[in-house]
């Protein structure tokens, strides 16, 4: 199943008291697919995150890019989900030239989590970036 449109996961954010905006961001990071062992391995995994998290790139059949995604804490795994619903199945040109950190500003999640929780962010951001750039 796919992520929900980064407008729509919005939509709801925006409705939610803090509480609740920490359960929507799980449950999201619930919704990805799951992730072969195998794939989460140190050339996979994001440096700089509190938690664990590995992002593997995969080429859809028409050129799209689909990453996997996984992390060992419940709430990363939601981040990494919100990160990719802003470019998931799209085409590496278009993920490249995406400004993914803007397209995130709304949800404000600097003050919604700790800093331990989004320093990892920006490496996540750039990590699905350069993967794009390069198979651009």
């Amino acid at each position: 199943m796919p992520l929900p449109a980064l407008a729509d996961i919005r939509d709801d954010y925006e409705l939610l008291e803090s509480e609740d905006r920490y359960r929507l961001l799980i449950d999201l990071g619930r919704e990805l697919e799951a992730m072969p062992d195998a794939l989460k391995t140190d050339a996979t995994k994001v440096r700089g995150c509190s938690a664990s998290v590995w992002v593997y790139p995969t080429r859809l059949d028409d050129g799209r890019l689909h990453f996997l995604a996984d992390s060992n804490a419940a709430i990363t795994k939601g981040i990494v989900a919100l990160v990719l619903s802003a470019v998931q199945d799209r085409a590496p040109g278009e993920i490249a030239a995406t400004d993914i950190a803007a397209e995130l500003a709304p949800f404000d999640l600097s003050r919604q989590l700790s800093s331990n929780r989004t320093q990892g962010i920006p490496n996540m951001i750039a990590l699905v970036q350069e993967t794009a750039q390069r198979l651009a």
